[in-house]
């Protein structure tokens, strides 16, 4: 027997085409008829908090301490809350800090997640080259399934 309950995985910055993927997983969450709710965790990963130097006489804080996160945190997580709420579907939101790719695919392991969904901007051939991609690294380097999303 398959298993019943899906853990789905989705990577959220804010974008409209992290939105796009975030409404994804949740119809895919929502579209496993099952007496188990499947459940999809919402991951925002941050770039690391900037190293202080001895220059710096007052360090900025990580923006996860200003003032202004709450407002900022409930926009970037809006289209996964509400369509999840809507939908009935479980939803776990978290924010790490580091390498989006290394992170997202940390995040699964733990979890045990069974399907990555992920946005894809479709960056040009020399752009992928000379920075790479968020997604690329993620396919290959995943232990479970990735769904790629284009915009």
């Amino acid at each position: 027997m398959l298993n019943l309950r899906k853990k789905i995985l989705v990577a959220i910055d804010g974008s409209p085409l992290s939105d796009k993927a975030a409404e994804e997983a949740v119809r895919f969450a929502a579209g496993i008829p099952s007496q188990f709710k499947s459940k999809v965790y919402g991951l925002l990963v941050l770039p690391n908090a900037p190293r202080n130097t001895f220059t710096d006489f007052v360090p900025a804080r990580p923006i996860t301490e200003q003032d202004q996160w709450t407002e900022l945190k409930e926009r970037i997580f809006y289209v996964v809350e509400k369509l999840a709420g809507e939908l009935e579907v479980p939803l776990e939101t978290a924010v790490v800090y580091g390498d989006p790719a290394e992170e997202l695919i940390r995040f699964a392991q733990k979890e045990e997640i069974d399907v990555i969904v992920i946005g894809s901007t479709g960056k040009g051939f020399l752009k992928r080259k000379l920075l790479g991609s968020v997604s690329h690294k993620v396919v290959r380097d995943a232990k479970c399934s990735v769904y790629v999303v284009r915009g």
